[in-house]
């Protein structure tokens, strides 16, 4: 069987090396490149074959964890991995909150990235934390979380495009829907948060964009 392994990462060398260790550990995958969020939209938007995405956490300055949600809005039901340099037990902890399938540290070695990509492929979950103590998010965190696995994925794509300040005639027409649509979807958005105000959303939604978020803080299931 040959997987289709995709790599998001505005490092062109770090790409390369991580290409490298996972075609030389293995002849039957086919392997992406892509350089920015908006790539990878785009890619995973029109593609149903690609069996993992290797998302870099921290990619063109997008802080925490906005690209993890985004992109898992978009495709479900696609594996990701984050792929990172901030490996701290909390970072962690909110990737796999979030619906990751596995945590690599850039700091692994191509054999432990190797097994771990396997692992996922083959339908597990990977995560270097060995301790079930380990990085525990605080309970605003916590429950941010909890709030955004209650998302569908349209609804996690629309909160993606008002946190981008899209107005709803705006995201109705990039989602080709009614803007009546969008305005239901907004609604349940905000209810599910437990806020009052698009403003309100966004705020909390932007705690995820914060490039402190792992050392302050902490949708797996997009529904």
């Amino acid at each position: 069987m040959k997987y289709t392994l995709v790599i998001v990462d505005d490092h062109p060398l770090f790409r390369g090396a991580l290409k490298l260790a996972l075609s030389s550990s293995t002849d039957n995958v086919e392997i992406i490149e892509i350089g920015d969020l908006d790539g990878a939209k785009e890619l995973i938007t029109s593609s149903l074959d690609i069996d993992l995405i290797l998302l870099d956490l921290s990619l063109n300055g997008i802080g925490g964890m906005t690209g993890l949600i985004s992109l898992r809005s978009l495709q479900p039901l696609v594996p990701i991995a984050i792929v990172s340099a901030t490996d701290d037990p909390v970072t962690i902890r909110a990737a796999l909150g979030l619906g990751a399938s596995g945590f690599i540290s850039k700091a692994s070695t191509p054999e432990v990235i190797s097994t771990a990509v396997q692992t996922i492929l083959d339908g597990g979950i990977w995560s270097p934390l060995i301790d079930e103590e380990q990085g525990q998010l605080d309970a605003d965190l916590a429950d941010l979380i909890k709030c955004i696995r209650k998302l569908t994925p349209q609804q996690a794509r629309v909160l993606d495009l008002m946190a981008d300040g899209m107005l709803n005639k705006q995201i109705a027409h990039d989602l080709n829907v009614s803007e009546a649509t969008i305005k239901a979807h907004v609604s349940a958005v905000l209810y599910k948060l437990g806020v009052e105000s698009r403003t309100q959303a966004v705020i909390r939604i932007a705690r995820f964009k914060e490039e402190a978020a792992p050392v302050e803080i902490s949708h797996a299931g997009l529904q």
